[in-house]
């Protein structure tokens, strides 16, 4: 089939092998080489078509963005060519990423404006969630590390994407890699006062953004690469609840997004979105790799706790001012991370206060503090260690967060612990033999020479997990998250491993065979 591009066109379905429209009689063969196809979206401003390139072997696919201004007035036509000269220039300048479409061709003809895209065939998020439901907190921290690198990249080419949502990010089929497309000049909507309330994207002379995903300072026409942190954070909110920013409660004092009572996760994933979602731009995220660096921040208190007993035990002091209100200075603690360790603590004063009864003010909370924690390390917490009856029984009843346990030497052969939560926990030579641990979080556990063998681990969360020793033979690790895992000496014999993010210095670490499925999807050594 044939798709005629004229915007006026009353019947644009025409038989394949047809050279003209046989309703308008416009040539449908744009520039003698691309033929439109199919529509795959339309506006007042602008529409999409998938096309063939008849020129190269084999015809392959390409989208043809073709911009349609809704006015025919002089100015309306120069900002539809600014803004289509800008997209264009923005993707030629942001070059050959893996996760973003290539331009492939653009051009002017009489006054109508045509891109020419790579094809990413897939699905976007959006249709990923409406189809299998809703993300876990495994899933989420998954897009996290995917999309914030790529965004990263963006911003380091001096560009703001502007217009981030699920319907702009594709898994494509090929690899189940994320690809972020729409740069946005050419949209569905112009309009020089206000944005549209239909969920589209609404456009201006200088701000373009889809409303509830853009900040305000953005719809303000002020934006800033801290706006884009804003929308993956209303991305996340409709990864883990499905909802659009359009059905979502706000706070009529503040205007801040009510959604915290929707999720269930962990607070320390709370607390990253939350300071994503800052509807002021000053105390939001300003840069993807912030958001990255606070994901790898332990969450769990009795762990923050304990990395600042030691640090006091090595002679290092903060002032009792900078430790109520939880800023160190370098030259007071000079380990990585403690001034993280600290906000983390001041964050968590109810909790700790609930579960040891500790005032946490000042020196005076400080030695209460060690004082409660030498006891609580002299005395093993029952909550802390669990038996394989006692773990499965808690999960039953619905509890998923078993963060930070000892688990060491368990028995859960073929036991459904799906999207649970054991970050940093103990599970060394524990028997996960044919385990459901589909979803789960397993960033920084220990998982030595643990039995995993033909375990379901698609898209666990495996970021720098220690499995050393391993035994994963037959496992499913499709679309795992394993980047900074140890996998030396793992046996990943028979192991499936597609889409997974690890890299091949990981898995030669690691004993494979002609049956192992490598993330490319291809079986073997190499």
């Amino acid at each position: 089939m044939s798709y005629c591009l004229n915007p006026i066109c009353s019947k644009p379905h025409n038989p394949k092998n047809t050279d003209r429209c046989l309703a308008c009689g416009a040539k449908l063969l744009l520039r003698d080489r691309y033929q439109a196809i199919k529509s795959l979206g339309q506006g007042g401003f602008g529409a999409t078509f998938l096309s063939r390139d008849k020129v190269l072997p084999g015809e392959p696919p390409c989208v043809i963005k073709q911009l349609r201004p809704s006015g025919t007035t002089s100015h309306m036509l120069q900002m539809a060519r600014e803004l289509f000269e800008r997209e264009a220039l923005t993707l030629g300048r942001i070059g050959n990423h893996p996760q973003l479409p290539r331009l492939l061709d653009y051009f002017e003809d009489g006054e109508q404006f045509y891109l020419v895209q790579e094809y990413i065939g897939g699905s976007t998020l959006q249709q990923e969630v409406k189809v299998n439901g809703v993300f876990s907190e495994a899933g989420v921290k998954q897009f996290l590390s995917e999309v914030l690198p790529l965004v990263e990249y963006i911003h380091s080419q001096k560009v703001i994407h502007r217009d981030i949502k699920p319907a702009n990010l594709i898994r494509r089929t090929q690899d189940a890699r994320l690809v972020m497309i729409d740069f946005g000049a050419v949209k569905n909507q112009i309009s020089q006062t206000t944005a549209a309330q239909s969920g589209q994207t609404a456009l201006t002379a200088f701000a373009i953004g889809t409303p509830g995903f853009a900040p305000p300072e953005q719809m303000a026409m002020r934006p800033v690469y801290a706006s884009d942190i804003y929308a993956i954070g209303v991305t996340c909110i409709y990864l883990l609840t499905a909802k659009s920013p359009k059905d979502l409660e706000y706070n009529p004092t503040t205007g801040e997004m009510m959604w915290e009572n929707l999720v269930e996760v962990s607070e320390h994933l709370v607390g990253v979105l939350r300071k994503m979602l800052e509807v002021s731009v000053r105390n939001r995220y300003q840069a993807a790799k912030e958001v990255l660096k606070d994901l790898e921040m332990e969450p769990y208190l009795d762990s923050l706790s304990h990395s600042v007993l030691v640090q006091s035990s090595n002679g290092i002091k903060g002032n009792e001012q900078d430790m109520d209100s939880g800023s160190y200075s370098s030259h007071n603690l000079s380990n990585a991370g403690v001034a993280q360790v600290a906000a983390a603590i001041r964050a968590r004063k109810a909790k700790l206060g609930e579960t040891m009864g500790v005032k946490m003010t000042g020196k005076k909370g400080v030695n209460n503090l060690t004082t409660s924690l030498n006891h609580k390390n002299n005395h093993s917490s029952p909550t802390r260690q669990l038996n394989s009856e006692s773990l499965q029984t808690a999960y039953m009843k619905g509890r998923r967060d078993f963060s930070s346990h000892y688990l060491n030497m368990l028995n859960l052969q073929g036991a459904d612990l799906s999207a649970a939560n054991f970050h940093a926990s103990k599970l060394e030579k524990t028997n996960l033999q044919k385990a459901n641990l589909q979803n789960s979080d397993f960033g920084r556990a220990s998982l030595n020479r643990a039995n995993l063998r033909d375990a379901n681990l698609t898209k666990a969360y495996l970021n720098s997990s220690d499995l050393e020793g391993a035994d994963l033979r037959g496992a499913n690790l499709s679309y795992a998250y394993l980047n900074n895992a140890n996998l030396r000496g793992a046996n990943l014999c028979g192991a499936n491993m597609y889409g997974a993010k690890v890299s091949e210095e990981q898995i030669a670490l690691a004993k494979t065979n002609f049956l192992t499925i490598r993330p490319n999807g291809k079986r073997g050594f190499m």
